[in-house]
């Protein structure tokens, strides 16, 4: 192991912290093979000292031996927008051209001594002095994404960056201000039954329940991530594991709505016939969807409905073959990606039922630029369109829910979840494997909900990386999800700072954390959600740093305000006066327990049940506080006179979640300050069973 100064000094230069305060204030410190083990995933080499100092060398030079960084975000209003250029020292006498080209076409340039512009900073590296220096840019630059190059005296070029220039804020929909308020529906997609669907719900009962809601009154309609997932192995139904956070779940398609259905001679036989329409029967009526069942009956259907629109649209090119391609170019690389992917991985997974993703393919085509996949997707064309078609259908019918909700009024309208990261074996880390870390998982380190930690699986993106590509992928993400919702909840949002790294075989209590370029990504963030009309709301929740939820605030985004996850430094409920304006409340989220499962304490019997505390001790503690919980709540309820009839602050005198009671616990929350508040389904009907439970995967059925 190198010695303990040198390697802080290489997590310093890496963004990784050596300390953080954990959920009960407490410094914590990493151990040192937890840095090396970061720092390993990151691509840094430190097995030895003359590794680390090589390292060292290369990242403290990184930023001097190239004369304009790979990318620069700018941000609405900033003093002295400038450009910073590196140069060794013996060239500042010389000249610098450089050219501007705005996001419309529109080019500016300029030529000066480099002696001329202000010094902002000097590094010695081994024998050579360097300096840094800021070229003035213009004043009052559009917002959006334009490219600046630079050459010396003679026209040889030095470099070139992509230059951001974004807003202050994020986007705020009129039904917001000057103290509007909205309230909402949250569901989990998959889980809504109709009478016309396959088992699951769907985007078509997503456009009526934005119907619903738009008739009640409402003005949000909020959906768990319909980010796409594994058409080889449903099962795998995971929202927050997607395989590809830009594209969409096509199990989510209304299989009856797209349009060859009416058409398809084979498809209309065989959907009304009794056997068919008695599995969808079965479909429907099962207690838990059927993953496997609806990926089946859906398949089938949509096969056929591929192979008329390739004979009738595709091949002769008609107005909607022509539609499907202009939209395959559109979507561009991230379309292309997963269609290629998921070819692949039905091909292998055909021939051997282990094969899980990427990794587990044949060495040749594990790099999606290879000739071997470039000649498989020839060979396969065919397929590989297939399912780009059910990516056109799906957008179009999310599109069709997305414009349903504007038309209709709703002051925020639908607002979508982006998940945190994507499944290692996906298509999203596929198509790009050098930005994420694969041998490390995001996750967080122990709290109170979560006393041994969480480690979600999901490979963290390189923050170097990131920036080296200039940030790409992130824009790519926000702005295929914001496309067609009126607001966009970014699971975990403290990961645009800081993400906790659990390094590949490790415990979750034994991570770390590394940073991001907060201030960058935060530009971004605000730019494309007034360039998509899409409010921001930030899950805040957990070890979230101060300088978080201010920046957010900042950004004009809504914080998250769950009543479970509420109480005030003397562990009081807040009162709903006391509830900040920029904020969205609710009685949990996907991740806590129900309303009625809280209040029975069903959420702590699963985890002792599925041994997720770490001690008997521990178990015991949180049975004790929940009691507590219960009581401060009803005192809550009491302050602002809404405890049902016959109720006292003493949980004894309820001791089950009554229809009163529910409907008490809503009405204080809509009396708070929040400017929206959300309300699930499950708590409306006093379900106990909660959607998901943090730490679990196939345990819990």
């Amino acid at each position: 192991m190198i010695p303990a100064p040198v390697l802080d000094r290489l997590c310093a230069l890496a963004g990784i912290l050596t300390e953080y305060r954990d959920a009960w204030g407490k410094p914590h410190r990493a151990s040192d093979e937890t840095k090396a083990a970061l720092l390993a995933a990151l691509g840094i080499a430190c097995a030895d000292e003359e590794q680390a100092a090589a390292a060292i060398d290369e990242l403290e030079g990184r930023e001097w031996r190239r004369p304009l960084p790979p990318v620069r975000v700018l941000r609405e209003g900033e003093a002295n927008p400038h450009v910073p250029v590196a140069l060794p020292n013996a060239r500042r006498g010389g000249r610098l051209r450089w050219r501007l080209t705005l996001e419309d076409g529109e080019t500016a340039g300029g030529e000066m001594a480099a002696e001329s512009l202000g010094r902002l900073d000097a590094r010695r590296l081994g024998r050579e002095w360097f300096i840094r220096l800021a070229l003035p840019l213009p004043p009052d630059l559009a917002f959006g994404y334009h490219r600046f190059a630079l050459t010396d005296g003679d026209g040889a070029a030095l470099g070139e960056t992509r230059l951001i220039v974004a807003p202050r804020r994020c986007y705020q929909p009129p039904a917001l201000y000057g103290g509007g308020r909205v309230w909402g529906l949250q569901v989990q997609l998959y889980s809504l039954r109709s009478e016309r669907n396959w088992g699951v719900g769907d985007l078509s009962d997503l456009y009526r329940l934005v119907e619903l809601a738009a008739a009640s009154g409402a003005g949000a309609v909020g959906a768990s991530p319909l980010h796409a997932l594994f058409p080889d192995r449903p099962e795998n139904a995971s929202p927050y594991g997607p395989s590809s956070r830009s594209r969409w779940n096509t199990l989510y398609l209304d299989v009856e709505a797209i349009p060859e259905f009416a058409a398809c001679e084979e498809a209309r036989k065989l959907v009304p016939g009794d056997d068919f329409q008695a599995g969808l029967r079965a479909l429907r009526g099962a207690d838990l969807v059927d993953y496997a069942g609806v990926a089946a009956a859906k398949g089938r259907v949509l096969e056929l409905l591929f192979a008329d629109f390739r004979r009738l649209h595709l091949l002769p090119r008609s107005t909607r073959g022509r539609a499907f391609e202009a939209y395959c170019a559109e979507a561009g690389a991230p379309l292309a990606d997963l269609a290629r992917f998921e070819a692949l991985q039905e091909h292998f997974h055909r021939r051997d039922a282990a094969i899980w993703g990427w990794p587990a393919w044949p060495d040749e085509y594990r790099d999606p630029r290879s000739p071997a996949v470039a000649e498989f997707c020839r060979a396969h064309a065919e397929r590989v369109e297939f399912y780009e078609y059910l990516q056109w259908e799906a957008e179009r019918q999310l599109s069709a829910a997305g414009r349903r909700a504007w038309e209709l009024g709703l002051g925020v309208g639908l607002y979508l979840d982006l998940a945190v990261g994507a499944d290692r074996g996906g298509a999203e880390v596929w198509a790009q494997r050098e930005l994420f870390a694969l041998d490390a998982s995001v996750g967080a380190p122990p709290d109170v909900i979560n006393l041994r930690g969480q480690d979600w699986g999901l490979p963290p993106l390189i923050p170097q990386r990131l920036r080296e590509a200039a940030y790409a992928p992130l824009i790519d993400v926000l702005r295929a999800n914001m496309r067609h919702a009126g607001g966009l909840r970014m699971d975990h949002v403290m990961g645009l700072m800081r993400q906790y790294w659990v390094p590949r075989g490790r415990p979750a209590s034994e991570g770390g954390y590394v940073c991001y370029p907060f201030a960058d990504l935060l530009g971004i963030l605000a730019l494309e959600s007034r360039r998509n009309r899409c409010l921001v709301i930030g899950e805040d929740l957990g070890t979230v740093p101060d300088e978080v939820r201010e920046a957010m605030r900042a950004l004009g985004a809504m914080s998250c305000r769950p009543l479970h996850l509420e109480h005030r430094p003397d562990q009081a409920l807040p009162r709903p006066g006391e509830y900040p304006a920029q904020a969205l409340v609710s009685v949990g989220t996907h991740d806590l327990p129900t309303l009625r499962g809280h209040w029975l304490g069903r959420d702590l019997d699963l985890r002792a049940g599925l041994d997720l505390f770490p001690s008997a001790a521990a178990r015991e503690e949180q049975v004790v506080a929940r009691t507590g919980e219960r009581a401060r709540l009803l005192a809550a309820l009491e302050r602002e006179h809404l405890l049902p009839a016959g109720a006292g602050v003493d949980p004894v005198t309820l001791p089950d979640m009554t229809d009163e009671l529910n409907r008490a616990v809503h009405v204080f929350l809509a009396r708070s300050e929040a400017a929206i508040m959300m309300v699930a389904p499950e708590d409306v009907f006093g379900e106990v069973e909660q959607m998901n439970l943090p730490g679990t995967t196939g345990e819990r059925h």
